[in-house]
């Protein structure tokens, strides 16, 4: 009975690895790629922006329903659904012109948001003694996929000639693999839900200042994040770095920040509370901000690591923040769907005006103010997230 438990517990923290794998690449193999796509199907600097505010539009729009989802499914049927659809969007987006390219890359937002909104119920259901090792084992392997996406979408589709179509359907590979270890839970029973306090939590949410206030931080954080990732590579290449080399940095600041997104969970639940934790990202992200106006490398790359250490940091922190912040696993799901609906329209925000403000001005020094702003944000509402309340 003892070696059965524990290979079933194995095989749950395997699932919820290959889940975490599956929730980034689709988004951030694509920033790289978009000097190529962009070239290939006429498309403009905003438009190309637009291929990475899609996916965060679908985020907002269905965190709303995702938790209903869980409901009438159970979260680990509909995190299955969520992967199955991430992989089809795949599919769609590489197979004709700009219209599939938007219509497959929306796709991949819904099944994307299913698992980022349902996971952490999941996790404080099956393993509540676990929750801070387990957001931050989640929060890794995200993180770890996203800057790997980043760092080979390049070689992919430039050395081994599979172009850019064939760099993004490489990872409908690790969608397969992700769904076959998650097979395993699909066979627990739906955990049962009372209607009449689920509906009476998600209300309690909506009307929180709190919950407000943990959307906004979880849109300021993603706001940073995809803005970074869809731009940072064409700011990279007017510092005289090739596409390839600009590919490789995103990669390597996304790996730095493995460690900040295993640590953080770790760090804030040893505390009563997390506005010390919270201002010294928010400190970090302006510090290294201020180094991109700067043309010194050693500068520069400075600036990068902290920013790295950052990015990692501040979704973990982001996540686990959900899960401190509410009494039940009901709020939870809602706080959950609530934060990356409300947090992710904040964030669909970032690529969309990056690109505008380069068509108008053609001036990358606005990208870094909006981001030292947009840090500057992060680190007052850190102040208000971090305090020891509850919902």
């Amino acid at each position: 009975m003892k070696n059965n438990t524990s290979r079933n517990t194995l095989l749950l923290i395997m699932g919820v690895i290959l889940v975490s794998f599956n929730l980034r690449p689709s988004i951030t193999a694509v920033g790289p790629l978009i000097p190529m796509i962009r070239e290939e199907l006429g498309l403009s600097n905003a438009w190309a922006g637009f291929l990475t505010t899609l996916p965060l539009v679908t985020f907002a729009t269905f965190s709303i329903f995702s938790a209903a989802i869980g409901r009438k499914l159970g979260n680990a049927r509909a995190i299955f659904l969520g992967m199955l659809i991430i992989g089809v969007g795949t599919v769609i987006r590489v197979v004709g012109g700009s219209w599939l390219l938007f219509i497959g890359t929306g796709l991949t937002g819904v099944g994307i948001v299913i698992g980022n909104v349902l996971l952490i119920p999941f996790i404080k259901t099956t393993m509540p003694h676990r929750i801070g090792l387990m957001t931050s084992i989640y929060t890794t392997g995200m993180t770890l996929l996203a800057a790997i996406a980043s760092g080979i979408s390049i070689p992919l589709a430039t050395d081994l000639n599979l172009g850019w179509r064939g760099s993004l359907l490489f990872w409908v590979g690790l969608i397969i693999l992700g769904l076959m270890v998650w097979l395993p839970q699909m066979g627990k029973k739906k955990m049962p839900v009372d209607k009449a306090f689920t509906q009476t939590t998600s209300v309690q949410v909506w009307k929180s200042k709190l919950g407000w206030q943990v959307s906004l931080f979880m849109g300021i954080q993603s706001f940073i994040f995809f803005s970074l990732i869809t731009w940072l590579p064409d700011l990279l290449i007017t510092r005289v770095f090739t596409p390839s080399d600009a590919g490789w940095i995103i990669m390597g600041i996304q790996i730095i920040g493995l460690l900040g997104a295993f640590t953080a969970p770790l760090v804030a639940v040893k505390f009563k509370d997390q506005v010390g934790l919270g201002a010294i990202l928010g400190t970090c992200y302006i510090i290294g901000f201020m180094a991109f106006f700067s043309n010194n490398e050693a500068f520069l790359f400075t600036g990068l690591t902290l920013i790295g250490l950052c990015l990692g940091s501040s979704i973990s922190l982001a996540y686990t923040l959900i899960g401190l912040r509410t009494m039940s696993d009901a709020t939870t799901s809602s706080l959950s769907g609530m934060s990356q609906s409300i947090g992710y329209f904040l964030a669909a925000v970032g690529p969309l005006l990056v690109g505008i403000l380069f068509d108008l001005f053609g001036n990358w020094d606005l990208f870094i103010w909006l981001m030292i702003l947009a840090s500057a944000l992060f680190l007052f509402l850190a102040t208000k997230v971090g305090r020891p309340l509850k919902i």
